[in-house]
C-alpha cells in the first residue's frame, strides 16, 4: 500500500475512530487511516483485555502497512451504573406506571428494576430524577424504604438489561476507578498505550490519581479527562489544570445536564482547555446518522464544523466507526468537513500570545512561536520541529498557525503523542540532533514526496546542544536549485 500521509493538504483537526465489530479488520484499518484516522480508541466498556491486546497487535501491524505512527487511547468505562437483569427484558412502559427499585442486580418480577450498584438506593432520595436509556426514560423517586424506592414513569419507551442509568444532580460516593478499570490501566501502561481516557471525572483528584497509578508504572502515557458530570463542569478550571487532555463527552453530559445546556457547555469546555493549553476532543453522536446512512445530515456536518470553529483539537467517532455499516466512508466524511471548515479558520488571526507552558523552556515557547510568524512572512512551505518528548509540537499546535508543520523525532512514543496535536503530521526521522544532517533528510524526503521544489523555503526549530533541553535555533533554509 502505498503511503499517503503525511500529506500537506490534510486536515489539521485530528480524527479519532472508535474500533469495533465494523472495522476489526487490518485492511480496514488502514484504510481509515489513509483516509485521515489520527487515533484508535479501544473502548475498555466492551471486551476485555484479550480482545484490547489483539486490537491493539492489529493497530501495530497497520502502522507498518500504511507507514503513519497512528496512536492508540484506551477509554476506562468508569464506575456507570448500569439495570441488571431484567424480569422481563425488553420492558415496555407508559407515562404515569410505577417501578421499583431493588437492591442487587436480578429482578423477580416484571415491575421491578435492578442495578450493579450496590449503595444507589442509599443515596437517591424522594424527589430525585432517574434517568434510563441514555435519557429517553425518566422517572421520578416517589417513595423511598429501607430496600427499595418507588419511581413513577416520566415518558414512555422501551427499557432493556444492562443500560445505563444517570442520576443528574445526585451527589454518589462511587470511586472514579473500579477495580477493572485500575487493572486496565495496569495493562495500558504496560502495553504502550499512548492516550488513557477517565470515565465520570467529578474532581481533578480523580485524575491525579490515575497520573499517580500510570507514573509508580513509568508509563508515558497521556491522561484525559472526560468531562460528563456536573460535578466536573463546576470544577473545570481545577479539572483542566491537573488533566493532560480533556474529552467532552457529550452523550451522558447531555442527561446528566439539561440537552438544552450541552452546545455553551461545550463552547466552555474548549474555551478553558484552549487558555491552559490542553488538547481538547469533542465526541459523541458526531455522525450519528451514518451509522446506516451514505451521507450525514446537515445538522451533523455543521455539528462536525462548529465544534472546529470553536477551537476542538480533534473529533471522535464513535458507533460510527465501530458497529456503522461505512466505517471508511464516515471518516473520509468526516475529514473532507474538516478540511473545507479549516478554510475559514485560516482568516482569523493565530494566537500569537507566546504563553508560558509548563512543559517546554520559556526560550523553547518565544522561539516556536516566533518561528510561526517567521514562516506565514516568508511564504514558507513547511515548519518543521524537531522534538524529543512532544512539548515543543504541543507548543506550536495551540498556536493554530497554518503552515503544515512536521513534528520530526526518532521516539515513536513521541510520534504518536503528537497525533493528537492540531496541526501536526508526526515523521519519523533518524537525526534530530544535527541540524545540518536534519535539514538535508527533511529536504530530501520533501523533493522525493513532491512537497518542495527549488527555492521553497522551510523554518526549522531545533537546538543547538548548547543549552540543555531548549530549543534555542531558528534556521530558514531555501531548497537548492
Amino acid at each position: 500500500m502505498s503511503h499517503v500521509r503525511p500529506n500537506l493538504a490534510e486536515a489539521r483537526t485530528k480524527i479519532v475512530a472508535t474500533v469495533g465489530p465494523a472495522c476489526d479488520d487490518e485492511s480496514i484499518l488502514a484504510e481509515m487511516v489513509n483516509h485521515g484516522v489520527d487515533i484508535f480508541r479501544i473502548n475498555a466498556a466492551h471486551g476485555n483485555r484479550e480482545s484490547f491486546a489483539a486490537t491493539a497487535n492489529k493497530i501495530k501491524r497497520v502502522r507498518e502497512i500504511t507507514g503513519v505512527p497512528v496512536a492508540i487511547l484506551l477509554d476506562l468505562a468508569g464506575p456507570k451504573i448500569r439495570l441488571g437483569q431484567l424480569h422481563q427484558d425488553p420492558l415496555e412502559v407508559d407515562v404515569g406506571s410505577e417501578l421499583t427499585f431493588i437492591r442487587g442486580d436480578v429482578c423477580t418480577e416484571p415491575g421491578q428494576l435492578c442495578n450493579n450498584y450496590k449503595r444507589l438506593i442509599d443515596e437517591i432520595a424522594t424527589g430525585d430524577k432517574i434517568m434510563l436509556a441514555d435519557g429517553t426514560i425518566s422517572l421520578q423517586v416517589i417513595d423511598k424504604s429501607k430496600d427499595s424506592a418507588r419511581c413513577k414513569v416520566l415518558n414512555s419507551g422501551t427499557i432493556r438489561s444492562r443500560q445505563g442509568i444517570n442520576l443528574p444532580g445526585v451527589s454518589l460516593s462511587v470511586s472514579a476507578m473500579r477495580p477493572e478499570d485500575i487493572e486496565n490501566a495496569i495493562w495500558a501502561a504496560q502495553n504502550e498505550i499512548d492516550f488513557i481516557s477517565l470515565s465520570f471525572v467529578r474532581s481533578e483528584q480523580d485524575v491525579l490519581s490515575l497520573k499517580n497509578l500510570l507514573n509508580s508504572l513509568d508509563s508515558s502515557a497521556l491522561v484525559i479527562a472526560k468531562i460528563e458530570k456536573r460535578e466536573a463542569l463546576q470544577r473545570l478550571e481545577q479539572i483542566v489544570e491537573a488533566t493532560d487532555g480533556v474529552m467532552v463527552a457529550r452523550g451522558d453530559l447531555g442527561v446528566e445536564i439539561d440537552v438544552a445546556e450541552t452546545p455553551v457547555a461545550q463552547k466552555r469546555i474548549i474555551q478553558v482547555c484552549r487558555e491552559k493549553m490542553k488538547p481538547v476532543i469533542v465526541a459523541t453522536q458526531m455522525l450519528e446518522s451514518m451509522h446506516t446512512n451514505r451521507r450525514p445530515t446537515r445538522a451533523e456536518a455543521s455539528d462536525v464544523a462548529n465544534a472546529i470553529l470553536d477551537g476542538a483539537d480533534a473529533c471522535m467517532l464513535s458507533g460510527e466507526t465501530a458497529i456503522g455499516q461505512f466505517p471508511v466512508l464516515v471518516v473520509e466524511t468526516m475529514n473532507r468537513i474538516m478540511v473545507h471548515t479549516e478554510q475559514m479558520l485560516r482568516n482569523q488571526p493565530p494566537n500569537t500570545l507566546a504563553k508560558t507552558f509548563d512543559r517546554v523552556h520559556p526560550i523553547t515557547s518565544a522561539v516556536t512561536f516566533n518561528a510561526a510568524n517567521i514562516a506565514e512572512s516568508i511564504g514558507a512551505k513547511i515548519v518543521v520541529i524537531a522534538t524529543r518528548s512532544g512539548g515543543t509540537a504541543w507548543v506550536k499546535s495551540k498556536q493554530r498557525n497554518f503552515v503544515p508543520t512536521l513534528g520530526v523525532s526518532n521516539s515513536a512514543s513521541t510520534l504518536r503523542r503528537m497525533c493528537l496535536f492540531w496541526g501536526i503530521m508526526p515523521l519519523a526521522v533518524q537525526n534530530i540532533d544535527q541540524p545540518q544532517v536534519l535539514i538535508d533528510e527533511i529536504a530530501k524526503w520533501g523533493r522525493e514526496h513532491g512537497f518542495l521544489a527549488s527555492s521553497d523555503r522551510v523554518v526549522f526549530v531545533t537546538g543547538t546542544g548548547v543549552m540543555n533541553h531548549t530549543h534555542n535555533l531558528l534556521v530558514v533554509y531555501e531548497v537548492p536549485a
